[in-house]
């Protein structure tokens, strides 16, 4: 029987947190910060099954390149206490394939927050396992061609939470009728 999760938490400065690291571990990837020079290196972190980047039509090219997006991130947000990201981590249902998994989180992920003017960084774990889940880090400002530009305060509302939290259920039980 198909299980129902979506959490979300923001991703802050005032917590010790980096957006270049939370974006490392998720992909399992090395990534340098180049705002306090250290590199995040989770190269050798097992069970990422699957990661991808999307972006709104107006993001410039580099929102598709993780190292960039997030060092950028990290130059667009100048206080001590800076939210720099939200995380929406999602459970993925066991009984879809891989690839209507894969499909699922894609299309939560474009309807809820890149049509809305967000860039997504998805990252799938575990996907054949037990506790397949996804984790999907979304950026906080409204993006143009030329980068990021004011931070979108209205994405905080409680409201947008049980939009997403509606909408994960609808979409996760549409495929699942599919399937």
């Amino acid at each position: 029987m198909a299980i129902y999760r979506l959490s979300s938490q923001i991703i802050s400065r005032s917590k010790g947190r980096t957006a270049t690291g939370s974006a490392a571990y998720r992909a399992g990837e090395k990534i340098l910060d180049e705002r306090i020079n250290e590199t995040w290196d989770y190269t050798k972190k097992k069970g990422i099954d699957h990661s991808e980047i999307l972006a709104p039509d107006n993001a410039p090219a580099w929102a598709t390149n993780r190292e960039r997006l997030w060092n950028e991130v990290e130059k667009s947000e100048k206080r001590k206490d800076s939210q720099l990201a939200r995380e929406i981590q999602v459970a993925l249902p066991i009984e879809l394939t891989n690839e209507q998994k894969k499909n699922l989180v894609t299309e939560f992920t474009k309807d809820s927050f890149v049509k809305k003017g967000m860039i997504a960084d998805i990252c799938i774990h575990d996907i054949s396992g037990e506790n397949p889940h996804a984790h999907i880090m979304l950026t906080m400002r409204h993006v143009t061609p030329e980068g990021f530009g004011k931070k979108n305060f209205d994405w905080n509302k409680k409201e947008h939470l049980l939009e997403w939290r509606e909408g994960w259920a609808r979409h996760a039980n549409n495929h699942l009728a599919l399937a």
